[in-house]
């Protein structure tokens, strides 16, 4: 047998197998499959084949991540939602004072209104008052009587007042060319002995006061109120004042209707 010849190996032929095997591992957070094997023939040489898949893993900063999301969400529809209910209820607020205020103003204009219609009536009563006064006074005048004097002191001075008439009124003046209307009474009452103050103001309080219908000769007339009197005169009898009346008339005689007087003082 030749040396060369061919010795039949016992050893078994190497055989094409297929196989895979897979591994598994945890890289960098990324789950690691290898795949290794292939169909190759028996007589190539084995090399390994590696197939890397990597896929997103959740992690615990992932997971925070997401729920801190979550909460702030709910955060900004809480928010949204109290905002909404504070809006809300500013405008039912805003609302309700504004009915209040008008409410209030329409109270006020009412009573504004209530109040100038009572002065308006307390004004119209009291002129009525004073209109019916007058006309009463009037009425009365063709019965007041001329008492006798029980001296001459009541002559005199009718006597003194007519000896005055025509003269000049001059503001401030007491005689004996001119007067003023206090000035003239002050006058007359000084011939029969009685001191009369020198202003009309003060001569309206002078005495005692008496009604326009029960007037007596020498009784102090007077024009305004009892204590602010503008004017003043003396009754003369018969439905008559003289008094120095104005610059443009002067002293002068008129019956009681030419200007009613508001109230009379006697100091006889």
């Amino acid at each position: 047998m030749s040396p060369n010849a061919l010795i039949p190996s016992h050893r078994k032929p190497r055989r094409s197998a297929s196989s895979r095997a897979l591994r598994a591992g945890v890289t960098g957070g990324f789950l690691t499959l290898a795949v290794t094997g292939a169909t190759v023939p028996a007589n190539a040489v084995e090399k390994p084949v590696s197939e890397t898949q990597e896929m997103p893993t959740i992690t615990t900063a992932l997971a925070t991540s997401a729920a801190k999301s979550a909460d702030a969400a709910q955060q900004a529809a809480f928010n949204y939602e109290r905002q909404a209910l504070q809006d809300a209820a500013a405008a039912k607020a805003d609302k309700a004072a504004n009915k209040a205020k008008e409410a209030a103003e329409k109270q006020a204009k009412a009573e504004a209104e209530a109040k100038k219609a009572a002065e308006e009536a307390r004004k119209a009563k009291e002129a009525a008052q004073t209109r019916a006064s007058r006309s009463d006074a009037r009425t009365t005048l063709s019965a007041v009587s001329d008492a006798p004097a029980a001296s001459g002191s009541v002559a005199s001075l009718v006597s003194f007042l007519k000896a005055q008439l025509g003269k000049a009124y001059v503001l401030g003046s007491s005689g004996p060319s001119s007067y003023d209307c206090s000035g003239l009474t002050q006058a007359a009452f000084s011939q029969i002995g009685i001191d009369l103050p020198r202003v009309s103001q003060s001569q309206s309080t002078t005495g005692t006061q008496v009604g326009l219908g029960n007037l007596q000769v020498g009784d102090i007339l007077y024009w305004g109120s009892a204590g602010s009197a503008y004017h003043v005169a003396v009754y003369v009898g018969n439905g008559n004042f003289i008094g120095a009346q104005n610059p443009s008339t002067g002293i002068v005689e008129r019956p009681l209707s030419y200007d009613m007087p508001t109230g009379a003082v006697r100091v006889l």
